[in-house]
């Protein structure tokens, strides 16, 4: 008789079975409260050299935009579109799609500072920056 067969390894532990972290659980997964924390409508935009998932109504910071606080701006790289079961992927970019954003807010970060050191030689360099950020309120996503 095989003991893997019966669920012990060969030092007579029990193998205990675990649930993958990466597939929702079924009944969460079908329930009303999970759409509306993960909307099923959203796009994917370039901006900054960076990419966003973005729905409306979401506000995130993305890089300094040259943009006045209280303006709609539009981002016009869209990466992809997904509109309940719909999606449109572009190669590489969507063509018609745009994401219209209001700026809410001209910000500075946080401040990051690097300190360098080399032991025993007398050296050492403090250098920081603080990145300038634009802070975003998703009004419309259209396709």
């Amino acid at each position: 008789m095989d003991l893997e067969s019966y669920g012990e390894t060969a030092f007579g532990q029990e193998r205990k079975k675990q649930k993958c972290c990466c597939l929702p659980n079924p009944s969460v997964a079908s329930s009303h409260s999970f759409s509306k924390d993960f909307p099923m409508s959203y796009a994917i935009i370039q901006t900054g050299g960076k990419q966003y998932r973005v729905s409306e109504g979401d506000i995130l910071s993305v890089e300094k935009l040259a943009v006045e606080t209280g303006k709609e701006t539009t981002f016009s790289d869209v990466l992809l579109v997904v509109n309940g079961d719909k999606v449109t992927l572009g190669a590489p970019l969507v063509s018609g799609a745009s994401v219209q954003a209001e700026v809410v807010d001209q910000y500075k970060d946080d401040k990051v500072v690097a300190f360098k050191f080399k032991r025993r030689k007398g050296y050492h360099r403090t250098v920081g920056h603080r990145r300038q950020l634009t802070e975003l309120k998703i009004t419309k996503i259209s396709a």
